[in-house]
């Protein structure tokens, strides 16, 4: 399968936020110990950045929702995530326990992540476990009902989170979808992608679109910061239809560049190939240094307008430069890690 360089583009750019992510809420979450300015601008990026996490699960819908592969494929891509869970859950046990001094109980491991940001995995391995019915059931999809299958996750996404905003929840979840946001994504990458040539031609209006979302976010967050008196990550969950919306217009507009046939060149490709090799390995491995970092110094130590961009850029080239050093060295031997 000849690979999408517009795909390639929002990974690569999703995981470099998922890192501004995981520093800007060291400093977000120090709100009332840094300044006013430093406060908003770890918000103002905390909230941009969020739109990577839903790409992410995008792409595994326009990858993958849009053909049948045999049965065998799928156990071994199931497999490779449990194993990948498993390795990296023990790596974060004896990582906490022993460095961080902050121990895990172990009986916890299948409800609750050894280290926070595995619940990415949690969420993928039961995506996995369906994905093979999922396929067949869009493979057999005409437009019509593509639409209307859309229509009725994204009025049960909706009604999901106004539902919690309330602190209720439905009796009986919406079946395939759950009461989780993922699946959605999943489905709209899929239907994006597919549709890419045909939905929304005008680039303005998804890049409006998405402005418009970031900005009521970033209001709506600094408002709910004022009121509580402590940084508000409500309107930052993945299931605010406002992120939602946001996040698929993204994925729109960079799957729409260059009318989705964006090429770069020879030396770029290799540059990108390098890196969308690595991203995995990176949002894994990327933790070990931002909580080395954390272990040492305080918010309030140094600046958020030095640091966050500064840290950010070496945590990436420090996993980057520890994962590619491991395939260099290891090759297959280490697939099973990344």
């Amino acid at each position: 399968m000849e690979k999408n360089y517009n795909l390639e583009l929002i990974r690569i750019i999703s995981f470099v936020s998922v890192i501004v992510i995981h520093v800007t809420n060291y400093y977000c979450r120090a709100y009332g110990e840094i300044s006013q300015g430093e406060y908003i601008f770890s918000m103002i990026l905390d909230v941009l950045a969020r739109v990577s996490v839903p790409c992410f699960f995008m792409i595994t819908g326009a990858l993958l929702l849009g053909r049948e592969e045999p049965l065998r494929k799928h156990l071994k891509r199931l497999w490779r995530f449990i194993i990948v869970l498993v390795v990296w859950s023990l790596i974060y046990i004896i990582w906490n326990d022993f460095y961080m001094k902050t121990p895990y109980d172990i009986r916890k491991i299948l409800f609750e992540p050894a280290e926070a940001h595995l619940w990415y995995l949690y969420a993928m391995i039961p995506i996995y476990m369906v994905l093979p019915f999922f396929q067949v059931m869009c493979k057999h999809m005409n437009l019509r009902l593509e639409q209307a299958f859309l229509g009725v996750i994204t009025l049960a996404v909706i009604f999901n989170y106004l539902s919690s905003l309330g602190n209720q929840e439905a009796y009986y979840d919406l079946p395939l979808i759950g009461d989780r946001v993922y699946m959605y994504y999943v489905f709209i990458g899929y239907y994006i992608y597919k549709y890419r040539k045909h939905v929304i031609r005008d680039q303005r209006i998804p890049a409006i679109t998405f402005v418009v979302c970031m900005l009521i976010n970033i209001g709506l967050t600094w408002i709910g910061t004022i009121k509580q008196g402590v940084h508000c990550e409500r309107f930052m969950e993945y299931g605010n239809p406002i992120l939602v919306l946001a996040a698929a217009m993204f994925f729109m507009y960079i799957i729409r560049l260059k009318k989705s046939e964006f090429s770069p060149g020879p030396k770029a490709k290799k540059i990108m190939d390098t890196f969308s090799g690595c991203s995995f390995g990176i949002y894994l491995i990327h933790i070990l240094f931002l909580d080395n970092y954390k272990k040492y110094m305080e918010a309030a130590d140094a600046s958020a307008w030095i640091v966050v961009p500064g840290l950010t850029l070496a945590i990436i080239a420090l996993s980057f430069g520890c994962v590619w050093l491991m395939k260099k060295t290891f090759g297959d031997g280490v697939k099973w890690l990344f």
